[in-house]
């Protein structure tokens, strides 16, 4: 599975919890996760053979898992084998529980009780861990509130980094003795310029310095073509959304995979006209 894409300089213009904190520090945190509750499994069609309901084993009246026996059974390749392979006595199994969305799988071993194989999601074990993670919006740094833009002249967007707005940070969660280890970081920034465009950067921005004059910004910049005299305050109104790639691993499962999850900001920028006196 690819992991998350490096911050690297470039920029285009387009149209367009549960569980308790154990232990941590601001780069990692660890979370134990409950095993209970309805939590999203990842999707997955099932064909085969007929389903066999599995007992809870415990004498409780919740609805049992369904499990069936997967016909044909993936390719040898498939992460789906968990780390086993076709010379063992077992098979791979496709598992839908009652609250859950979609099904998962499992590997069986022949003679084994279907009910006696861990049902763990571990994408939902990883979203408990970036919950923990506490990734907010880009602290944006550029455009200030207070400064004064012109027509014409290069606007510098960036934002301010740190673990919680722009990452790496990492968290592991832990349900059912399977502890998943999630790892995440922007990899776009999303700036609505509230002029009917939008920029998308890959990474914070650079801060810009005297030095570099009226140059545009190597890697997140914009040029406004008009003023907001005709917008509330004479300011545009936009946000900053970042897209946050998580990327996360189940060794105990021999599984990984990767989502993402989106945190915006709004900001405000005053742009006019230069004054020219006779």
């Amino acid at each position: 599975m690819t992991l998350a894409a490096v911050l690297a300089p470039a920029a285009h213009a387009d149209d367009g919890r549960s569980g308790g904190i154990c232990k941590g520090a601001t780069m990692f945190v660890k979370v134990c996760a409950s095993e209970g509750g309805s939590t999203p499994a990842g999707a997955w069609g099932v064909s085969g053979a007929a389903a066999a309901p599995a007992g809870t084993g415990s004498g409780s009246s919740e609805p049992s898992c369904t499990y069936t026996r997967l016909d044909p059974q993936p390719p040898p390749e498939n992460a789906y084998w968990k780390g086993h392979d076709r010379s063992e006595k077992g098979a791979v199994y496709g598992v839908h529980c009652p609250g859950q969305q979609g099904a998962r799988t499992v590997w069986i071993a022949d003679g084994e009780a279907p009910d006696a194989a861990p049902v763990i999601d571990p994408e939902a074990v990883a979203r408990r861990a970036a919950a923990s993670m506490k990734l907010t919006g880009p602290a944006v740094a550029s455009p200030r509130a207070a400064g004064e833009y012109v027509v014409g002249m290069p606007m510098w967007m960036w934002a301010t980094p740190s673990p919680n707005t722009t990452g790496p940070i990492s968290a592991s969660a832990t349900a059912g003795g399977v502890t998943v280890t999630a790892t995440a970081k922007v990899t776009t920034v999303r700036w609505a310029m509230g002029d009917g465009t939008t920029v998308t950067c890959n990474g914070p921005g650079t801060p810009y310095t005297p030095d570099r004059g009226k140059s545009m910004s190597p890697d997140c910049g914009h040029l406004y073509e008009r003023t907001a005299h005709d917008k509330p305050g004479g300011r545009y109104r936009g946000t900053a959304t970042a897209t946050w790639t998580i990327t996360w691993t189940a060794p105990a499962l021999g599984d990984e995979g990767d989502f993402t999850e989106t945190r915006q900001t709004a900001w405000t920028a005053r742009v006019g006209e230069v004054q020219v006196v006779n």
